[in-house]
């Protein structure tokens, strides 16, 4: 048994139990219990997984009185469906309706033989980023493993793949859709998990990223669980200002946060592995070029590639896109400085499907969202009364 699968893995209560986020040694574990034999779950696992299958009565190499009892303590059910939307660009986003009457958000973008899943992990999120229009609307609670490994599910089922020659619908899955991940550690390892399977989607662990605003001790222990890449939303490249910009850096700053990020590279048997840095360029914020020069001192000698993603916008967002020519400035003086650096193409925003975007539909148990109304509110009035 890995250690994922000795997670303690949440679910909303039901009679009965969704294998749908169950990994290979937990559905093992599942048939095992039922006195049946452990090849049981692999095979599961391929109606699931490969073909898309949630009735048991369709799982033909199953007998008869198993799949009668599996219809009784068991169901295959993926999140639902509540919208789509088509980009322009080929970009495709859901609204998926889970239990709570909230939405979740994920987006497949297309690029060539490739195409990237951006997964939610929770109902909103906790972090309030600043910058992102998640964190905007509060937070309701944690996706169920089932409700994560759905989104992949969702995505293959849409192009009705499973069986018709599409080949691969999803290459990638990036966990950093709504939601922070390190903040639902035991759910989002299980999907994880399974994204690697190769009984379920049989992807490369190096296809699979998990992006962190940085939940240290959480960072801390997931060597110990999962070995996929890794991506550090930074943002500023000193305290002071990530501490405006992404709230936890006053809790875990920044020299903390890329020590256990290294320390997640180094426990990894693969040692050509470098931390993604993802860095949202804020008009007139972080752009300038005096914060590039300081971002590369910052990151000298450090294992890392550098994602520069100029802002996208969002109602309310109290910032703005830089210029072409800052972004150009920036990605400059980084180069020169010899890291690898890519800039984010901007993908879905006629959908608002693009990077810090997405918003879903959130019952906010934090109440942030109406505290965050509020506050634009009294700013109005201040701003007539002038």
């Amino acid at each position: 048994m890995t250690a994922a699968d000795q997670l303690i893995v949440t679910a909303p209560a039901t009679d009965r139990v969704n294998l749908l986020g169950l990994t290979r040694q937990q559905l093992e574990t599942f048939f095992i219990d039922l006195g049946e034999k452990r090849f049981r779950a692999q095979q599961v696992m391929k109606w699931i997984h490969h073909r898309g299958v949630t009735d048991f009565a369709e799982m033909t190499d199953l007998s008869q009185p198993l799949r009668v009892r599996l219809t009784e303590i068991a169901e295959i059910t993926p999140p639902s469906i509540a919208e789509q939307h088509d980009s322009q660009d080929g970009t495709r986003k859901w609204a998926i309706a889970v239990e709570g009457g909230s939405l979740v958000e994920a987006v497949l973008i297309p690029e060539g033989d490739r195409a990237t899943l951006c997964v939610s992990s929770q109902v909103g999120c906790s972090l309030d980023c600043t910058f992102c229009s998640t964190g905007k609307q509060g937070f309701q609670r944690d996706l169920t493993a089932a409700e994560i490994i759905g989104q992949v599910w969702l995505a293959i089922n849409s192009y009705d793949a499973w069986q018709s020659g599409k080949g691969r619908v999803v290459t990638n899955v990036v966990m950093m859709g709504m939601g922070e991940p390190l903040l639902n550690f035991d759910n989002v390892v299980a999907a994880m998990s399974l994204m690697c399977d190769d009984l379920a989607y049989g992807l490369s662990k190096r296809k699979v990223t998990l992006s962190t605003s940085g939940v240290v001790p959480n960072l801390d222990r997931l060597a110990e669980w999962a070995d996929v890449s890794l991506a550090v939303s930074l943002h500023a490249p000193n305290d002071a200002l990530r501490n405006q910009i992404v709230p936890i850096n006053r809790k875990y700053p920044i020299q903390r946060l890329l020590a256990s990020a290294k320390a997640y590279l180094d426990a990894q048997s693969d040692k050509k592995r470098v931390v993604t840095i993802e860095y949202t360029l804020l008009a007139g914020i972080n752009d300038s070029v005096e914060l590039a020069q300081e971002l590369a001192q910052l990151l000298k000698d450090y294992p890392c590639k550098i994602n520069l993603i100029p802002f996208n916008d969002f109602p309310n967002s109290g910032y703005e896109r830089p210029s072409g020519n800052a972004v150009s400035r920036f990605w400059q003086v980084l180069t020169d400085a010899g890291f690898v650096v890519t800039v984010r193409t901007t993908r879905g925003d006629d959908i608002d499907a693009a990077c810090g975007q997405l918003v879903g539909e959130v019952v906010d148990r934090t109440r942030r969202a109406e505290r965050h109304r509020a506050g634009r509110s009294d700013h109005s009035l201040l701003e007539s009364g002038r």
